[in-house]
């Protein structure tokens, strides 16, 4: 008899279950964080400089994610008003050696680290004598086990103090169910302090979903999703070569199995990003023979987050909103509006592929390809929704 299929479990994503997501920007100090900040955010904010802790305060932009389904629906339906998603991310400060126990900024930087959803890991591969290193040379390995071993020992003081809470209310003793439920979350804390003692990041167990619920209010710094920004020189992006990428390519498959690795140049992108002119940056970019790398960067982080679109659509309005995979119906509503979420009856919906296959809405109606979904309605991405709901309540 042939070998039964394993059905896998669906994995649980790990951190707040919102709509309104945040990523960081972290590294060590003078990685060029800042200034991929402003390249990214093509803003003024952040503040790249020579010298650690120039970045004190954490600095908050919105990115404008590429989408090429919401370009062809703005020449669609040419629209009076065009609102694109947006991606919010954060310049954090530079970490240091010794930030657990609270070296340079380091008990900030890292409850600043808590305060978001992802994270942008960025490591320094370019050499350059006019940018001092914080440990004297560049050598990406050793910055990623600090970086590592750093939110690892934060993580553990973390889950040890919660355990320890914890620990004072078992020891009452008793079989009520709350005491039941107090000794399995006594439990899972245990098994997370294991696996973190072990030097494991929390993201890389499968966990079960009651886990889970007790992971969450931790907002530790190792269960949150990672995609390692390699900054290179120019000369190294545009070839795809540096001698430091296979060292990474090797510590991540190691250390941090799946996490994405994405080459860019920082130096490069923030050159662009001084062009005033239109069409001045793909012109460059056509001359070098390569192309930025921030779209790529921007989805990667996306899909990390697990984020997807709906659309609402319109002579009046194009919008893209942003929303967590396997959102319902009810509370994609209410990323719209509040109110929605309390009051929706019902929502019409088609997907952007049918419209772009069929070429307009009265072709999509004319086929049967227009649904209307219940409050179960799990909404996919790219679909096109008209939400209807009941008047607000007083």
């Amino acid at each position: 008899m042939p070998p039964k299929k394993q059905v896998e479990e669906k994995k649980i994503p790990l951190g707040r279950p919102g709509n309104n997501l945040k990523s960081g920007i972290v590294g060590l100090a003078n990685v060029g964080k800042s200034t991929l900040f402003q390249a990214i955010t093509k803003c003024k904010l952040g503040n790249p400089a020579n010298f650690p802790y120039a970045t004190i305060e954490p600095e908050e932009a919105r990115v404008l994610v590429p989408d090429q389904r919401y370009d062809w629906l703005c020449d669609h339906y040419k629209p009076k008003s065009r609102v694109p998603a947006n991606l919010t991310v954060y310049d954090i400060a530079g970490l240091t050696r010794g930030a657990s126990t609270g070296a340079g900024l380091g008990n900030a930087f890292l409850s600043h680290i808590r305060a978001v959803d992802a994270i942008f890991q960025v490591v320094r591969c370019f050499d350059d004598a006019e940018i001092i290193h914080v440990e004297g040379d560049v050598d990406p390995i050793r910055d990623l086990n600090i970086i590592s071993e750093e939110l690892r020992i934060k993580d553990i003081e973390f889950v040890e103090k919660a355990l320890e809470n914890l620990k004072k209310q078992t020891r009452r003793g008793g079989q009520s169910l709350e005491m039941k439920k107090l000794k399995e979350e006594e439990a899972t804390v245990e098994k997370i302090l294991g696996w973190l003692n072990e030097g494991k990041d929390v993201r890389k167990e499968h966990w079960t979903p009651k886990e889970i619920e007790v992971i969450n209010p931790l907002f530790l710094l190792t269960a949150k999703p990672v995609v390692y920004l390699v900054n290179l020189s120019e000369r190294d992006y545009i070839r795809q070569k540096n001698k430091h990428l296979p060292k990474i390519a090797e510590w991540v498959k190691l250390h941090a199995a799946g996490d994405p690795i994405i080459p860019i140049s920082v130096a490069l992108e923030e050159r662009l990003g001084r062009f005033e002119e239109p069409g001045q940056e793909e012109e460059e970019l056509k001359t070098l023979g390569t192309k930025s790398a921030l779209p790529k960067v921007i989805l990667t982080m996306r899909q990390a987050l697990e984020l997807g679109s709906f659309f609402t659509t319109g002579t009046d309005e194009v919008r893209q909103w942003t929303i967590r995979k396997g959102t319902k119906a009810p509370q994609a509503a209410g990323v719209i509006h509040g109110d929605f979420e309390k009051t929706f009856i019902q929502c019409i919906v088609y997907n952007y592929d049918t419209l772009k296959e069929l070429g307009d809405e009265g072709e999509v109606k004319a086929k049967g390809k227009v649904m209307t979904k219940g409050k179960d309605y799990v909404v996919e991405d790219g679909d096109i929704i008209l939400i209807k709901a009941g008047a607000a309540k007083g």
